[in-house]
């Protein structure tokens, strides 16, 4: 009898080389840069004393911008390990945690804290073997009136890098998303933007804002001039990272919405 596909979970040293080859890196703090300014102009986050739920939120580093920002955030991760390596960062920020998949919420929070103003929700949904069923679950827990940041894996951005790279034969085959196995970081489950926005709107959400996060960063394989700048290009991704077709080709698609 096959074993049944599992969600992917990140231990075994995973912590810290999401540290260091993600966050750690260029593309890593241009995707933490677009997705704080985008979520500083398009959620209400002047509000101070949000409940907030960070879902699958790692290391923190959003669990903790929040949290000096004056609002109440519980962080739900469910690698141990990622929340033993950012222990001391998190108590200092007053950020609750909960060892717990979103799929096991309901169970492990308090009775009077099953709703939340602002669930946030990065870099999680294209780790599970069923999304759209798990991204319900989640979305049990916002408040009327409550809002969504969700950031997903771009399937159609993915389909294009490699095409880029050569790689047609795992194009051609529809081989691109990962086996969930080893310490490769390609998503299992990579979505493409019309799929979940579909989903969300199906939920009762009205989509308020969608952004492409690294639009051409992740592309650019030739050796640039030197008046390609570091500076210049983040100003090229803001200026194009919510105009049509760009944000479509981002690397990661984050949504904003609000429950109606």
């Amino acid at each position: 009898m096959p074993t049944p596909k599992q969600d992917r979970h990140f231990s075994s040293g995973m912590a810290e080389k999401f540290a260091r080859n993600i966050y750690g890196t260029a593309k890593g703090r241009l995707r933490l840069k677009i997705l704080r300014e985008r979520m500083l102009a398009e959620l209400p986050l002047d509000k101070k004393g949000l409940k907030v739920l960070d879902a699958g939120g790692g290391l923190g580093q959003i669990s903790c911008w929040l949290a000096r920002k004056g609002h109440e955030v519980v962080l739900a991760e469910p690698a141990a390990e990622m929340l033993d390596y950012s222990a001391k960062r998190l108590a200092r920020y007053k950020v609750a945690t909960l060892n717990t998949s979103i799929q096991q919420l309901t169970e492990h929070l308090p009775a009077s804290q099953q709703g939340f103003d602002l669930i946030v929700c990065h870099a999680v949904l294209e780790w599970l073997q069923e999304p759209k069923e798990t991204l319900n679950q989640l979305l049990q827990h916002l408040a009327p009136q409550g809002h969504l940041s969700l950031m997903f894996f771009n399937a159609d951005a993915l389909f294009l890098a490699n095409v880029l790279r050569g790689n047609w034969q795992r194009v051609l085959e529809k081989g691109l998303q990962g086996k969930g196995k080893g310490k490769r970081l390609t998503p299992i489950s990579p979505l493409q933007p019309t799929e979940v926005i579909a989903w969300l709107e199906t939920a009762g959400f009205e989509i308020t804002a969608t952004t492409g996060v690294r639009v051409f960063n992740d592309y650019l394989r030739l050796k640039l001039p030197p008046e390609a700048t570091p500076a210049r290009l983040v100003e090229i991704e803001r200026r194009y990272c919510q105009q049509e077709p760009w944000w479509r080709m981002g690397r990661y698609i984050l949504i904003h919405a609000k429950k109606i």
